[in-house]
């Protein structure tokens, strides 16, 4: 069930509100306002990876751009015990004439700091990103 909640803010927030919203992508304010809060809401308990401690345990998916040739150091990082990897996905994308892979997995957060340094100096890498999984108490899983 729904519940509106409502708060104040200066003109000049309100005003740059409406363009934030529409430069994110989002077509419904509400939304917009609740993925923030949420997102804000989890960098303020959990932080970002590079700040966490190297014991939390951390669940997402990292997501690499590159060219072919490298498959096999992929591979080793998908197999290695450091990282409990739980799926993994490739795609072409033929338009940017890049590979990009996503591997969904669960560990620590210096594994996960170790594996994204590990990618970032492979020779073809173009881009590795980390988006970690949102932390509930309770839901559908």
């Amino acid at each position: 069930m729904s519940q509106i909640i409502s708060f104040s803010a200066d003109k000049s927030f309100s005003e740059g509100l409406e363009s934030l919203i529409e430069k994110s992508g989002y077509h419904n304010r509400s939304k917009f306002l609740r993925d923030a809060a949420l997102h804000f809401a989890e960098m303020q308990q959990r932080g970002e990876l590079a700040k966490m401690k190297d014991e939390d345990v951390v669940e997402g998916h990292i997501v690499i751009y590159y060219q072919h040739g490298i498959e096999h150091k992929l591979m080793e990082i998908r197999h290695s015990n450091n990282l409990e990897v739980s799926s993994y996905s490739h795609s072409c994308l033929n338009h940017s004439h890049t590979c990009v892979d996503v591997l969904h997995a669960i560990g620590t957060a210096i594994h996960y700091r170790a594996a994204i340094e590990q990618l970032q100096n492979i020779p073809n890498v173009d881009k590795v990103s980390f988006i970690s999984a949102p932390m509930r108490d309770s839901g559908c899983c």
